[in-house]
């Protein structure tokens, strides 16, 4: 019955959404209050239907009801509670509906919150958003239904692919598709301003919280992901310049400057077609994610292999509001006149090169992901574009975006003196450069990535650190001045720290990781990178849904032990797949991570041992991000309601 009623509430989401899409834009061209004002009940109810009808499915996965071909597909009796909630998105139709849950979300917490809006451009925004509602309400009802029933429920179910099954990707993908589907905003934003023909400091200010939310989001989202590929997969990287890793990773690019474009707008009135496209093209390559993902055209463990006919759904959608955006960008040119006016060197002007450097390097993923797919298609020609590609392409951007982030923050709006702003951070600079010189002298063979990586995190660190400073001013009380700066001020500096932290980390992981693969025999010590490992013995245990093979593996530094680690190799019976649990010794300068492999023919066992310096310094430079735009977000100046403070400029009649 439940199972029902949220088929039935998926459907009525439907019909609302087709509403919401339609009156309140007819309202806003006719100007007529009574149809603008049905956005926002229409954007609740919208909202709760379909929160009822995902609940619903989840209830369906929680009580294991195999009656449902999604749970057969997806779920098991004897799988953990977890994986059975995580269950509901880890599949293609469950996913599509948590899409529609978060876009409708965002919806409706635009009609909540938006009470500070001019009414016309509050209602375009809900009629957009709830388009796109429409949109993937209706590739759900008609090819991706999530409560379709069998004739005949079997027993049990076929289980969740054994690799979803941990908690870094429980919580991975709803992390993600809150930043993916968060990017609707800004473009719903940039659609309503086009069609209504204003576009100022005000629609900055409003588009900016969403974005930075976005943002956000999809750092989490891709720092578990991460997170979850380094210990999961066994092989002892952070990233692999994946198709799927790199479609949530193109729309991150694109939103760090989407924000620093809109501050140019809101702060001096420039660059706003640049910013309306940006706003348009980073949720377009969201869609190309989704495409992506599911089009069928690509095998991954991220993906959802699925016949070419939804892709090809998919791909109009992408044609429909990615053109179509475009379109009116292009016919409403006229409207996107600039009129501050800045100098050569001044901070608009870096945050120029900043978004060209952003905008850019997206393009070099872009095109290294496409490139096969297009190769194989046009040219008949099998071609594979690995790590060697990505690194060699993108590292020069983000070096150059490195060296210019603090002289940028620290540049004056309008006209400034490259001198002047540099002036400040002469120390740092000599200091960066110095830890620089000292990890290349103590380093030996090793290239400069080590090097380079070490000195552009000092550089960015220090630089932020400098530019906080400077914004108390001379004098006695500085300490009170610093702790009344606005939270955006605080949050720009953990932002860029922790940027200047991940690229340390990524460093050091690059430069000087060790590997060593070997036979391990039982209580034969063995060396690796300064540490001894002893394989004490290897027993076999049942678990909860899976047969696992644990090694006990001692790990001793100059005679003194200092971990016991435990790895796996885990079969899952039903799905008939082995998975590789990783045993890792954390600590902040380095990890430990042993793998256990198959049993030799001599005994032994094989053993795969990794020495990872400085790894989590990556996902702790990604935490502080993520926690930097969260401060900025809790800045009262960048809430939806900011705008209200200030005077409203005048709409630009539509012709």
């Amino acid at each position: 019955m439940i199972t029902e009623l949220g088929h039935f509430a998926l459907i009525l989401a439907f019909m609302v959404a087709i509403v919401q899409a339609v009156v309140p834009l007819i309202g806003a061209h006719l100007r007529r209050p009574g149809w603008m004002a049905l956005a926002e009940p229409a954007a609740t109810a919208q909202f709760l239907l379909v929160a009822f009808s995902f609940g619903a499915l989840m209830h369906a996965f929680i009580t294991s009801d195999f009656s449902l071909k999604i749970v057969v597909d997806n779920s098991h009796s004897a799988k953990p509670m977890l994986y059975k909630i995580s269950g509901t998105w880890g599949n293609h139709e469950g996913s599509m509906l948590l899409w529609v849950l978060i876009v409708t979300l965002f919806g409706a917490t635009a009609a909540w919150f938006g009470g500070s809006l001019p009414p016309g451009l509050r209602a375009r925004v809900l009629s957009v958003q709830s388009a796109i509602a429409v949109a993937f309400l209706a590739f759900i009802l008609f090819t991706s239904n999530p409560f379709v029933r069998l004739a005949v429920p079997p027993f049990d179910g076929q289980d969740l692919n054994p690799l979803l099954q941990d908690p870094g990707l429980a919580f991975h993908p709803p992390f993600l598709y809150l930043g993916y589907v968060g990017l609707s905003m800004s473009f719903s934003f940039a659609v309503a301003a086009l069609i209504e023909g204003r576009i100022d400091a005000a629609w900055a200010r409003w588009v900016r919280p969403w974005t930075l939310a976005a943002w956000v989001f999809l750092t989490i989202g891709i720092a578990l992901g991460s997170w979850w590929a380094y210990y999961e997969l066994g092989w002892g990287g952070f990233w692999f310049w994946d198709p799927v890793e790199n479609a949530s990773f193109m729309p991150w690019l694109l939103a760090a400057a989407l924000l620093h474009s809109a501050i140019v707008v809101e702060k001096r009135e420039a660059l706003k077609s640049w910013t309306i496209l940006l706003a348009i093209l980073a949720f377009g390559f969201s869609l190309i994610g989704t495409f992506i993902v599911r089009s069928g055209l690509l095998t991954s463990v991220h993906a959802f292999a699925n016949d070419p006919e939804r892709g090809v759904f998919i791909l109009m959608i992408l044609g429909v509001f990615t053109g179509g955006a475009l379109m009116l960008f292009a016919a409403r040119a006229h409207v996107m006149e600039a009129k501050g006016i800045f100098g050569l060197v001044s901070r608009e002007s870096a945050l120029v090169v900043n978004n060209l450097l952003l905008a850019v390097s997206c393009f070099v993923v872009f095109v290294g992901t496409m490139w096969p797919l297009v190769a194989e298609m046009f040219f008949d020609r099998k071609l594979s574009v690995g790590p060697p590609f990505f690194d060699l392409a993108f590292t020069p951007f983000m070096v150059a975006l490195g060296l210019i982030l603090p002289v940028g923050s620290a540049m004056p709006w309008k006209r400034a003196s490259l001198a002047r702003a540099i002036w400040p951070l002469r120390y740092v600079f000599v200091l960066a450069l110095a830890i620089g010189g000292l990890v290349f002298a103590m380093q030996t063979g090793r290239g400069l990535v080590g090097p380079v990586g070490m000195f552009l995190a000092a550089w960015i660190v220090m630089g932020a650190l400098i530019d906080i400073a400077q914004r108390t001013g001379r004098g006695g009380n500085r300490l009170g001045r610093l702790m009344r700066l606005p939270r955006a001020d605080w949050g720009k500096l953990l932002a860029h720290g922790g940027l200047g932290i991940t690229m340390m980390g990524i460093a050091g992981l690059t430069a000087w990781s060790v590997e060593d693969i070997r036979v391990a025999q039982l209580d034969a010590p063995f060396e690796v990178g300064g540490y001894t490992l002893t394989l004490d013995d290897v027993r076999r245990a049942e678990g909860p849904n899976y047969l696992s093979t644990t090694g006990f593996v001692t790990l001793e530094r100059a005679g003194r032990e200092i971990a016991q680690l435990r790895p796996e190799k885990r079969i899952y019976p039903v799905a008939q797949m082995p998975t590789t649990e990783a045993a890792i010794d954390y600590d902040l300068a380095r990890d430990v991570y042993v793998v256990i492999g198959d049993p030799q023919d001599n005994g032994g066992w094989a053993i795969r041992t990794y020495i990872k310096p400085l790894t989590n310094w990556i996902w702790i430079g990604c935490a502080l991000m993520a926690l930097g735009g969260l401060l900025s977000l809790s800045d009262r100046r960048f809430r939806v309601a900011a705008g209200a403070r200030k005077p409203k400029a005048q709409p630009v009649a539509a012709e």
